[in-house]
């Protein structure tokens, strides 16, 4: 019998990591469809709540938040690179590379989810932030990602410049944070399981099954 999932992606668009791990998810769950059916909610988590709009080079914030050496942010780039390749997504980060505030991106993600079309615009988001070297902090750019997720881009626009949402994504990220996240992705599936950080397919696909049979012994013993 298929088992019908709730799972809550929590992730930052500043989190490669995230990529993979959702890409990784995404083929699991088309692995698996023979055992689940789930439904993702991406919810809002900044990695850097502080950051100014103007960003910050990632090299030398890696090295302030990590204490990481240059050396090793160049073998962190190399894997992170070869690890979106496995899945299919281009990174282009360098030392050039900056990092920048992602809130107006989860107010334009919460808007998104209301209408159904949250995971194209996570996507877009992705690729605008990682493989084009963007600033997802500019409502230009913004605007842009939802227009290639296919929205409306007058009303994405609109969003922005309202500061709707405000309230909701400062509400959910707290509410993930009380839950005692603190890395992503985060992937909480029925608000029980948790598994945590960039995981291949296969890992996925073994969790996924695992809790589809636990949750069908469960139905069955009722």
């Amino acid at each position: 019998m298929t088992q019908h999932l709730k799972i809550d992606f929590v992730s930052d668009v500043a989190c490669p990591w995230c990529v993979i791990g959702l890409r990784g998810l995404e083929q699991a769950l088309a692995n698996t469809a023979d055992a689940v059916e789930a439904a993702i909610t991406f919810q809002p988590f900044e990695l850097n709540p502080n950051m100014p709009a103007e960003g910050q080079n990632l090299g030398e914030h890696i090295s302030e938040k990590y204490g990481s050496t240059a050396a090793q942010s160049v073998a962190s780039r190399a894997m992170i690179r070869a690890r979106g390749g496995e899945v299919g997504f281009t990174f282009n980060m360098s030392e050039e590379s900056r990092i920048y505030n992602t809130f107006d991106a989860h107010r334009l993600l919460h808007w998104a989810g209301t209408i159904g079309c949250q995971r194209e615009l996570k996507h877009a988001l992705f690729k605008a932030n990682f493989t084009d070297g963007a600033n997802v902090s500019d409502h230009g750019v913004l605007v842009d990602a939802a227009v290639a997720a296919g929205l409306d881009g007058d009303v994405a626009r609109e969003v922005l410049a309202s500061g709707r949402y405000v309230e909701d994504v400062r509400e959910a990220e707290q509410e993930w944070i009380s839950a005692g996240i603190r890395s992503v992705p985060a992937v909480v599936i029925n608000r029980t399981w948790l598994i945590s950080g960039g995981q291949p397919a296969g890992a996925f696909e073994q969790a996924l099954r695992g809790i589809a049979a636990e949750l069908g012994q469960s139905s069955a013993g009722t």
